[in-house]
């Protein structure tokens, strides 16, 4: 119950930092009766993101039943990426590495800030969960905010927690994750 409070706590604080953020006036519970694909599209802090979903043919999969925790870079996390990288990537002829970049960016299940804190909390400060590209990210935090940290050894902040949609959840970063290649 005390981890449960915490994680509450926690994200509610973070949630809380984020009204500097363009995302302040963003009314997260709004959401709950759309999927992952069109939360995103009505998010414009999400465009790039979107953009890609669409590149990758990946639309009809995340607006699928699920249900699905999408970590959803923002559009500055993938300005931040080198120059080319987004164009190159939305490419036709990338498609397979995109699809394959996005989907390490979602896990199977429903998973809640409290989930990913519950699971930080039971095993010693870092948890590893399996995602849909069939790679590993760890989360943990440092001054009550949550990281995911990519196989290279990357981390990217979770800036907004818990975006409810009809087939899962989003927790929208401030990096693009990369799988190994």
């Amino acid at each position: 119950m005390k981890i449960r409070t915490y994680a509450v706590t926690a994200f509610t604080a973070i949630a809380l930092l984020v009204g500097q953020t363009s995302f302040a006036q963003y009314d997260k519970s709004a959401e709950a009766d759309k999927t992952i694909v069109e939360t995103a599209i009505a998010t414009e802090d999400l465009s790039t993101l979107v953009a890609a979903v669409k590149a990758a043919d990946l639309v009809e999969a995340l607006s699928s039943e699920g249900p699905f925790t999408v970590f959803a870079p923002t559009n500055d996390a993938f300005n931040a990426l080198p120059e080319g990288t987004v164009a190159t990537l939305l490419k036709s002829e990338n498609k397979q590495m995109l699809a394959g970049i996005l989907t390490y960016h979602v896990v199977e299940g429903n998973v809640k800030a409290a989930d990913v804190l519950k699971l930080i909390g039971d095993n010693d400060g870092e948890a590893n969960v399996k995602t849909l590209a069939g790679q590993t990210l760890t989360f943990w935090t440092k001054y009550d905010k949550v990281y995911v940290r990519d196989v290279n050894g990357n981390d990217a902040e979770v800036i907004m927690p818990n975006v409810e949609t009809s087939n899962g959840t989003v927790h929208v970063i401030n990096k693009v994750l990369m799988p190994k290649k």
